[in-house]
């Protein structure tokens, strides 16, 4: 079972196999418990791009809505590369890259809590809570701690929790080699291991000179400009506003009242764990929960001066409130190492009442997201989804070049379990609302083109032959998916119970 006895006094980077093959199990039950969907949500967004450079044939149409994102990141071509390198097929290399983010985001918590605490009891316990809670929404952001599918955030997050690591060490050229990586993978993640970096060395340079207010200020002032790095401030088409309705966590005067309590919540519960940690002397633990309160109030304070005036709209895209992604895993460590410690400790059955009713509820919330869908998408499986199903068939056998229409909110349709057509089917579509209008709320550029899109498509239930035949005239578009019953007067080689691929008149 779990190691109780003390560590002994070692360099917290030194791996053991017997590490490894813990946190290799820690990375499989992950895998278990929030499930992998390799082609769900915003892989619609990131998997083209990777697609693309692949085969630049793919998408003629439409490259818009996931190049802006691809253009700013080297996201799609280390993954393409690896692919081109090892010759392994796609789906599993896309598996690889999601079990190595898992594996080294644990393994950069285990360094972590290394620091934080000197009981290997203390230590698992935190590494065993963080794996159990890795999809657990982050409040107001609409992200979780790692998604079930890879994309550019899951590389950004362990490269954040690294360079905390190497921060609370003093080590900030290995720091800065972190925040480099994240930059490489993710335009807009990196900024938040940087900014608690710069917050880490104005606490240790002036704290005792100038007092917490000033430092905060100084601080405030720091992060938020850091924030606005590269967002133009110019104002957004009128097009803007209809994509930017639709993130209603842009707004924080429209949040739920558990969503601000996520918000501001973890802030007191540092600030609390910071207390505890200077009565038993734990210096290390005490500056870094004090760091990350002050790093939360202050993009919390970021937020509220970005998102609340209206004039301000096209800036909510900054998203400053997703600084709480790295504070949740360096929080979820602390509650897990003070549970390993002073409840949990050696103690097997309590370690069992603690993770198995966590996991299951976990487990139970994913199914529920994806109910329709198998709850491990592996390579080689067929897939369970019958739109899934029907978008295999179309890479399978349609042109490369050709044009689809589907219900532009296709991914809230009950059953579709968010599968993305674009990065599944390999084919290029027109405009949908929830991953396109998302692309447009980063990038108010193509709010014109993407309304217009949408609204050629609207209502789309209520689509007859003469519409599909409309946007054949407008857009070129050659075929459709339509849900069963179908719509009289196509011709449709494909059907399965829930829907129909067909061709335009």
């Amino acid at each position: 079972m779990l190691p109780v006895k003390r560590l002994k006094v070692i360099p917290i980077h030194r791996v053991t196999y017997k590490t490894a093959t813990i946190l290799l199990l820690l990375t499989t039950a992950a895998f278990l418990i929030h499930g992998y969907h390799p082609y769900a949500e915003d892989a619609e967004i990131y998997l083209p791009g990777i697609e693309h450079t692949l085969n630049p044939a793919l998408f003629p149409v439409g490259q818009e809505y996931f190049q802006s994102h691809a253009s700013m990141t080297w996201f799609p071509n280390l993954v393409a590369l690896f692919e081109r390198g090892t010759h392994l097929p796609f789906e599993v290399v896309l598996l690889l890259w999601q079990a190595a983010s898992i594996f080294l985001l644990l393994l950069a918590c285990w360094r972590l809590s290394g620091i934080l605490f000197d009981t290997a009891r203390a230590r698992w316990a935190a590494v065993c809570l963080v794996t159990a809670l890795l999809t657990i929404p982050v409040a107001g952001t609409a992200l979780y701690i790692v998604d079930q599918y890879l994309n550019p955030r899951n590389l950004a997050a362990f490269a954040a929790v690294f360079t905390v690591v190497e921060v609370l060490q003093r080590k900030y050229l290995l720091a800065l080699i972190w925040i480099v990586f994240a930059a490489i993978v993710h335009p807009l993640m990196w900024v938040f291991p940087f900014s608690f970096t710069a917050l880490w060395i104005v606490l240790e340079q002036i704290e005792r000179r100038e007092g917490i207010a000033i430092l905060s200020g100084r601080a405030a002032a720091l992060m938020g400009s850091l924030v606005l790095i590269g967002i133009p401030l110019s104002q957004p088409p009128p097009a803007y506003h209809q994509s930017a309705l639709r993130h209603t966590y842009f707004y924080i005067q429209d949040w739920a009242w558990y969503e601000t309590l996520g918000a501001v919540a973890p802030l007191a519960l540092l600030w609390w764990f910071g207390r505890i940690a200077a009565r038993r002397g734990w210096s290390t633990m005490e500056r870094a929960c004090r760091a990350f309160a002050i790093y939360g109030a202050i993009y919390l304070l970021v937020a509220l001066v970005l998102d609340i005036p209206a004039r301000f709209e096209s800036l909510a895209r900054i998203q400053p409130l997703r600084s709480l992604l790295l504070l949740y895993v360096f929080m979820f460590i602390c509650i897990g190492g003070l549970v390993g410690e002073y409840v949990l400790r050696g103690r097997v059955w309590r370690w069992l009442v603690l993770f198995v009713p966590l996991s299951i509820g976990m487990f139970a919330a994913q199914r529920a997201l994806f109910p329709a869908s198998a709850h491990l998408e592996l390579p080689g499986r067929a897939a369970k989804n019958p739109w899934a199903q029907a978008f295999y068939w179309i890479r399978e056998n349609t042109p490369l070049d050709a044009l689809f229409a589907i219900d532009p909110k296709y991914m809230s349709v009950p059953g579709e379990d968010a599968v993305g057509f674009r990065c599944l089917a390999q084919r290029s579509r027109l405009a949908d609302v929830p991953k396109d209008g998302g692309v447009v709320s980063m990038f108010p550029q193509l709010a014109n083109d993407w309304w217009q899109q949408v609204q050629a498509q609207t209502p789309w239930k209520s689509f007859q032959a003469a519409d599909f035949e409309r946007l054949r005239k407008s857009y070129g578009v050659g075929w459709v998916v339509v849900q069963q019953p179908g719509v009289p007067g196509l011709s449709c080689p494909y059907q399965n119970g829930v829907v129909l691929v067909c061709r335009t008149p």
